[in-house]
């Protein structure tokens, strides 16, 4: 794959896009104008203005404040979500890939049992079993979206495993395990790019409708899914509360998806 024939304006757009979302990531982490749960109950509902760039809530709190600090959870999850569906992922399809045979059947119908169900039913299900805990919200999404990159990952084993450099190894008596995590999976990292890439956005869902159904992210931590619960019942009265969790969503989701199509260009572009 060479990225650089993809097409650019997907590039750029993405870049953009996400670089706003980034923006309030990185400023969230270090300062927020007023505080996160600071509420004033002289300053309620208030419009959006100078001092309150995204106005205020029902409870006087600060929503561009908030939207600061949902920016990490945001962030965080999907990418350590994406890491543990990766990780496991990985490790599966590379070894159903390479082995074959028993352990190939046995691993793939675990994963096409995990894929039957929807994906966001078993991570409210897993939730609900072990707790709303942040760490239970990643761990849950992790191994629902594992299955994704086991696919990869083993259909790549299966069509590279029979390469002369992969046979010559095997003839030269290389461990197994050395194989596939040496030879194998480097030259499968960017076959599985777009699939990160598209799990990044795929996690953010998720996540936004764990939260607004009550969870994922829990009070007093702000997160876009569980600010458009709290504050959907104000929509006409104060439009703004929910305009502005969704747009940081729409953001984020969109700037990936326009990654991945430059990606997905990028792979076209490089086959030759």
């Amino acid at each position: 794959m060479n990225l650089r024939h993809g097409n650019r304006k997907f590039l750029i757009t993405g870049v953009i896009l996400l670089g706003i979302v980034f923006a309030f990531f990185i400023l969230g982490l270090i300062w927020t104008p007023y505080g996160t749960n600071s509420t004033d109950a002289a300053s309620k509902l208030l419009p959006p203005s100078l001092e309150h760039f995204f106005g205020t809530d029902n409870m006087g709190r600060d929503v561009f404040s908030r939207c600061l600090a949902a920016a990490k959870y945001t962030v965080l999850i999907s990418f350590a979500g994406v890491a543990i569906a990766f990780f496991f992922g990985t490790i599966l399809g590379l070894i159903a890939g390479y082995f074959g045979g028993f352990v190939d059947k046995v691993i793939m119908l675990v994963s096409n049992s995990v894929m039957c169900f929807p994906g966001i039913l078993l991570a409210l299900v897993a939730v609900a079993i072990f707790g709303a805990s942040l760490y239970n919200v990643i761990f849950a999404l992790g191994i629902v979206f594992a299955p994704t990159f086991a696919r990869v990952f083993r259909t790549g084993t299966i069509e590279l495993k029979g390469r002369d450099f992969i046979m010559q190894a095997r003839v030269m008596k290389i461990p197994s395990l050395r194989i596939i995590f040496m030879h194998i999976f480097p030259n499968l990292l960017q076959q599985a790019l777009p699939a990160v890439v598209i799990g990044l956005a795929n996690m953010t869902l998720f996540e936004s409708a764990m939260s607004y159904l009550g969870l994922g992210v829990q009070p007093p931590a702000a997160s876009y899914g569980k600010m458009i619960s709290d504050y959907q019942s104000y929509m006409v009265q104060a439009p703004w509360l929910v305009v502005f969790p969704i747009l940081m969503l729409v953001l984020y989701i969109l700037g990936l998806y326009f990654i991945s199509e430059w990606v997905r260009t990028s792979a076209k572009g490089g086959t030759r």
